[in-house]
């Protein structure tokens, strides 16, 4: 890599990891272009180049954070005896990645609702890493259908967490149906 390659994607890092903090604080609101750009120290013509909007920039976020999960898990995989008990660890842990910053949960849930194509194409990303954590964990099992599976999981996540996030759930409610949907999912 070049070394304007590596200075882009150190500055474009700089920019995902500001906004996630100021997502953090303040939740959706505070994800403000102008003020990721002042607290990556980046000229806000720079956050344009990188991403088209906020909620572009709060997906390459959740993105980064699949990504680091993924990364952690290939380190230290999820224990159990059977797919779904590995299943469970690993959302187990997603949730308790969402719930530790409730206001940047709040944040990439609203991101995640936008129409915006940008966004879609995050999603399908961060998608992806959610299929690969799954397909890791259920570790050579058979499962007739894969896709399906993380279809279903992604969609009962969704849902359980916009019921978190909207104050309509408990925190650990999204691991215990998560885990409800993994098990008859994996039978």
């Amino acid at each position: 890599m070049s070394a304007r390659s590596e200075q882009q994607a150190e500055r474009r890092a700089r920019v995902v990891s500001a906004a996630m903090a100021l997502a953090a604080k303040g939740g959706y609101d505070a994800v403000q272009m102008r003020s990721v750009a002042q607290e990556a120290d980046v000229a806000l013509g720079t956050l344009y180049r990188y991403f088209s909007s906020k909620d572009e920039l709060l997906l390459a976020g959740l993105e980064q954070l699949a990504e680091d999960m993924q990364i952690q898990l290939a380190e230290h995989p999820a224990q159990g005896a059977t797919s779904h008990e590995r299943v469970t660890k690993v959302l187990g842990v997603l949730c308790d990645l969402l719930e530790a910053e409730p206001l940047r949960a709040h944040a990439l849930v609203t991101a995640l609702s936008s129409s915006d194509p940008a966004v879609a194409e995050h999603s399908l990303v961060v998608q992806a890493r959610l299929k690969a954590m799954i397909a890791d964990a259920v570790d050579g099992d058979q499962v007739d259908d894969m896709e399906g599976v993380v279809h279903v999981l992604g969609m009962v996540w969704f849902a359980s967490m916009l019921s978190w996030v909207a104050g309509r759930s408990a925190r650990g409610t999204m691991a215990t149906e998560l885990e409800l949907a993994a098990r008859m999912l994996l039978r």
